[in-house]
């Protein structure tokens, strides 16, 4: 998918609705996602110095053990873990979307220095799968035993909103009955210095599903996927999300270089506008996924308006899109948004 096209994947007439149904964050400093609607707490939430430890979590990186933490979460949110935190959904249908742009850099240059420094002899039979660009997602469906598509998305400012895409899109298409969406990068020196300033532990998955799969074994749907477009610039790409004067949206979640893009028009008039990365600091793949969950958050409050997210812009090589809607079975939650044991 090059800079100059446009794809959107609004839902037709025979296409499967694709909801959101389980929401889990380990993010430092933010308890619940409805947190993401601000101002953030900043304290509380996930602690990594006890939230990676355990057993399971023994010789992986640190994106992929944040990666699991927060995939459990969401598998639980959605009411698909027994009380031994097995899955009990359709394993051999459900797929794995990651976005990380950096999540196992790290990995990556500690093997290039073993290597310059002492051959690849030097190489821990225990460390070289970290090396892997899949290595996350991979770590997720061994974990949960899950046998649909594994897939990472590493495509710079988009890739988050890329791989909910990518997820959508295997459902409506049937090549997976649900979807874990895991967006990760974590706190490290790599990290750190390919930003040009000090990282934050993110980690963020979500759970999707068709509407009616949901529906059937009793699941709450947060929001629906209703629209998605990746394109040169904001203007294209909202022409091809599902942005309408009929739809108005209520919330956009965006960066100050988002909002200054020139030719959004009066669709994005007066909407509110929350920027993630200026009170997180740079989230990278995990923006777009970040983003969704605040999405879910604004749609379950009952405000007014549909979501919209964006990412990339004018210093990237493209603009995505987002638009979310309510879904229409919808019903009262009975934790608080985003509540885990």
């Amino acid at each position: 998918m090059n800079a100059t096209s446009t794809t959107h994947t609004r839902r037709g007439p025979n296409a499967r609705e694709v909801v959101v149904t389980g929401i889990g964050l380990a993010l430092p400093g933010v308890a619940t996602y409805g947190d993401l609607l601000g101002p953030l707490p900043g304290e509380g939430g996930f602690d990594p110095v006890t939230g990676l430890t355990g057993r399971e979590l023994r010789h992986k990186d640190r994106a992929s053990r944040l990666a699991l933490r927060a995939a459990e979460f969401a598998l639980h949110d959605a009411g698909l873990t027994d009380a031994a935190s097995m899955f009990t959904g359709a394993a051999e249908a459900t797929a794995v979307v990651v976005s990380t742009n950096l999540g196992n850099a790290d990995s990556v240059c500690e093997a290039t220095d073993t290597i310059a420094r002492a051959g690849v002899m030097g190489l821990s039979p225990l460390g070289l799968p970290q090396t892997s660009s899949n290595v996350i997602a991979g770590w997720v469906a061994i974990r949960y035993r899950l046998r649909g598509p594994n897939l990472t998305v590493c495509n710079g400012a988009t890739s988050g909103l890329d791989a909910l895409a990518w997820a959508r899109n295997l459902i409506v298409a049937g090549r997976a009955d649900a979807a874990v969406v895991v967006g990760v990068e974590p706190a490290n020196d790599v990290v750190t210095k390919v930003f040009g300033e000090q990282s934050t532990d993110a980690a963020i998955a979500v759970v999707l599903e068709p509407a009616d799969a949901a529906a059937s074994r009793g699941a709450r749907p947060r929001a629906t996927i209703t629209g998605y477009a990746r394109a040169r610039n904001l203007t294209a790409a909202l022409a091809s999300t599902g942005v309408t004067e009929e739809g108005p949206v209520g919330l956009w979640l965006a960066d100050e270089a988002g909002a200054a893009e020139a030719g959004a028009g009066h669709l994005l008039a007066a909407p509110r506008r929350i920027d993630l990365e200026s009170q997180l600091g740079p989230l990278s793949g995990a923006l777009g996924v970040l983003q969704c969950a605040a999405a879910a958050a604004h749609l379950e409050s009952g405000a007014t308006g549909n979501a919209l997210a964006t990412a990339g812009g004018p210093r990237h090589d493209a603009t995505a899109a987002l638009l979310l809607t309510p879904s229409s079975a919808t019903r009262p939650s009975t934790q608080e948004r985003g509540q885990h044991p």
